[in-house]
């Protein structure tokens, strides 16, 4: 598997250029295919900020990129396969050009032979006894191992591969028997009432189960792909196009661009429940409090869906052994509408169920603070910044800085003497929002350059004069933070407005986008998608460029992302780091950071969880890069066995507490006792900022800022 994260995007909304190109609307499904892929093209070409020529070297790129993509395990295609592929390796610049599908299909089609091919073998192999006495090896890096050179080798992956997943399945099992035992021995131990039952599994029994697990999966698994359709693999084989020109440049499909809104918005139109997909069926997961499906009281978690009548004047839609995301998009619809679902309750009675669709707010997209008292008596807020959210067609629509602004006015209430701001693994959003976030905490002045393809520069400022917290402030990033959350952690500490703590080096997402409709080149009403395209660069008011170098913390903190290949500057195709003139500002000084990093690096010079948590994270790191492991049951078992007593090292991890008390804000104590989810969130939620060392840290800083 790739590292690679899905990072909202950086999103600047500018009038486009009027284009040359026009088509006349497609007549079927190739047609529609072989369109999109000209307009791709021509978009790419004309629009992109560094746009690559059309050759056959960026060809070669593109197919190294599409393999990766689709078979990057190697355990699919065959020698013989990539051989034939190969002929196309310096053609598939000419199949943009001309809107050629040969390549696509071919490597398709294949894919889904092979696909049956497979499935047949593995339900073979799992059909017999499985030796786990053998002493084989799975070569787990695919740059370290080769394509099978014939259906016998691949036949022979394959089952290593399933002997590998059931080895891991009774390693599951038996860390569950330990976990009981653990819990039931503590019990006993407090003399507390003792209801845990254990399930002690003889090694046979441990085997036949595991086997079982991973046939069912593998079932489900090659059931999943035979499912997808072919304009899902049309949209990777495009964003192999796209992604060589830049990491963040990609195609999407009506789809996929209605899930991006989705999440940029932070709502849905729809009932207010997760849909969950095991072994073939739906099921519905948690329900969302005051959401339609939890009004209805007819509708439980775990209720099995058999069919979904998205408008009364349409027929029921059998969803069994539907694909989850194509069950939600019949049961999302126009707010106001009416759904019809039919379920089978727990009972096994059917029961339909008509519900009107409302607006379902996504609250993890959203921001939310709490107040923390220091261990000195103090009070501090926190605001957690999910991401820079906004909703662009709806004036009423929620957005990242009216957000903060509202914690803001809270934690201003309750007295608080500082405010820490967690940007970590926030991967940007609304451009606009970081104006706007920043106006809440200083007085106007610019904050970001933009810099086109043509060279020209423009300067984004806050044109604010009434910030409503001026006093300490600290923000926390870490690898993940990227885009928006650089701007505006940059800016802060280009000011000197605020400290920024955390990992070395943010993700280094120095580009801005932009979707580029491609219906507006059709004559059509039928949706082609469209095209996240980077168009301008962004740099700091200094003139530095976060690309690739993101921004580095005042203080550093390792952590758990800092031993691994996460950010832009591992990517083969990011575009590179530059820089451009400073322009005008006036720095406000407000603290001194070398005061404030003595007094880190004397408390952590001495933190064993700061050090264990180090020794941690490249322990994982250095498992991460192990290529191969012994699928003989008895070597299996020692590596395990070897594993655990180094995790056991990393236990105390589990248990910090990092001193801090933490309560939340009246309006969301009130909320608790009426909403059980939303209390069980926050009591989570509180848990992981207990035993969060960074946090503890970022509270010290604070109060040390004069």
């Amino acid at each position: 598997m790739f590292k690679k994260f899905s990072l909202n995007t950086l999103l600047l909304f500018i009038p486009l250029t009027s284009l040359v190109f026009c088509f006349n609307s497609p007549k079927n499904d190739d047609d529609k295919m072989s369109t999109i892929m000209i307009s791709v093209k021509n978009t790419l070409s004309y629009l992109h900020y560094s746009p690559k020529p059309i050759n056959d070297a960026y060809s070669q790129e593109v197919y190294k990129h599409y393999f990766e993509m689709v078979d990057a395990s190697k355990r699919y295609f065959m020698q013989s396969d990539m051989a034939e592929f190969a002929q196309h390796k310096t053609k598939l610049d000419d199949y943009l050009n001309q809107g050629d599908l040969r390549f696509y299909k071919l490597t398709i089609d294949r894919l889904y032979d092979r696909v049956d091919q497979i499935d047949k073998i593995t339900q073979d192999i799992l059909s017999k006894p499985i030796d786990l006495d053998e002493d084989e090896t799975l070569v787990l890096e695919p740059k370290a191992k080769n394509y099978a050179a014939n259906s016998a080798e691949l036949a022979t992956e394959w089952k290593k591969y399933i002997k590998y997943n059931i080895l891991q399945e009774m390693e599951t099992l038996t860390a569950k028997e330990e976990m009981q035992k653990e819990k039931k021995d503590s019990v006993q131990r407090f003399n507390l009432k003792d209801t845990i039952k254990l399930e002690i599994l003889t090694p046979e029994a441990k085997r036949i189960k595991a086997t079982q697990e991973v046939k069912e999966l593998v079932t489900d698994s090659f059931r999943r792909l035979k499912k997808r359709n072919k304009m899902d693999w049309f949209t990777v084989y495009m964003n192999a196009y796209t992604e060589v020109f830049d990491p963040h440049t990609n195609y999407y499909s009506p789809k996929n661009k209605e899930d991006f809104d989705t999440q940029f918005k932070g709502k849905i139109i729809g009932i207010g429940a997760l849909i969950q997909e095991k072994r073939g069926y739906l099921y519905l997961g948690a329900l969302t409090i005051g959401a339609p499906a939890w009004k209805s009281k007819q509708l439980s978690e775990g209720d099995k869906i058999l069919k979904v009548k998205s408008k009364p004047s349409e027929d029921a839609v059998n969803v069994v052994g539907m694909l989850s995301d194509e069950a939600v998009r019949l049961i999302r619809g126009e707010k106001g509408t009416k759904v019809t679902l039919t379920v089978e309750k727990k009972d096994k009675t059917i029961k339909d169920v008509t519900l009107i669709r409302e607006e379902v707010a996504i609250e993890d997209t959203f921001a939310r603070s709490i107040i923390v008292n220091s261990k000195d008596g103090k009070k501090y807020g926190f605001i957690n910044l999910p991401s820079f959210n906004a909703d662009f067609e709806d004036a009423k629509g929620r957005n990242a800085s009216d957000d903060i602004k509202n914690e803001l006015i809270k934690l201003k209430a309750q007295n608080v003497e500082g405010i820490v701001l967690d940007l970590r693994n926030n991967g940007g959003g609304s451009l606009t929002e970081v104006g706007d976030i920043m106006g809440l905490f200083m007085n106007a002045g610019p904050y970001v350059q933009v810099k086109d393809g043509n060279g020209k520069i423009q300067t984004l400022s806050n044109k604010t004069n009434t910030p409503l917290w001026t006093g300490p402030l600290v923000i926390m990033q870490n690898e993940l933070s990227a885009s928006a959350s650089e701007i505006l952690a940059g800016a802060m500490q280009d000011y000197g407005r605020a400290v920024v703590i955390g990992s070395p080096q943010s993700f280094g997402k120095g580009t801005v986008q932009t979707f580029v409709d491609l219906n507006r080149f059709l004559n059509t009403n039928d949706d082609f998608g469209s095209l996240k395209l980077t168009i301008q660069k962004f740099y700091r008011i200094t003139g530095e460029s976060t690309q690739r170098k993101g921004i580095q913390s005042d203080i550093q903190m390792k952590d758990f992302f800092t031993y691994s290949e996460i950010g832009e500057r591992y990517d083969d195709y990011a575009l590179a780091w530059d820089k451009i003139p400073a322009v005008s500002y006036q720095p406000l000084n407000y603290f001194s950071v070398t005061a404030l990093q003595k007094g880190i690096e004397a408390r952590l010079a001495n933190n064993k969880t700061y050090q264990l948590i180090q020794e941690s994270s490249q322990w994982k790191e250095n498992l991460d890069k192990e290529e191969s492991i012994s699928l003989n049951q008895k070597k299996f078992n020692e590596v395990m066995k070897t594993r655990k007593s180094q995790i056991k090292k990393f236990k105390s991890l589990e248990k910090f507490n990092n001193g801090l008390k933490f309560v939340v804000n009246p309006d969301e104590a009130v909320r608790e006792k009426t909403d059980e989810a939303f209390a069980k969130k926050t009591e989570n939620w509180m848990k992981n900022l207990q035993r969060d060392l960074y946090l503890e840290e970022a509270v010290n800083v604070i109060s040390e800022m004069k």
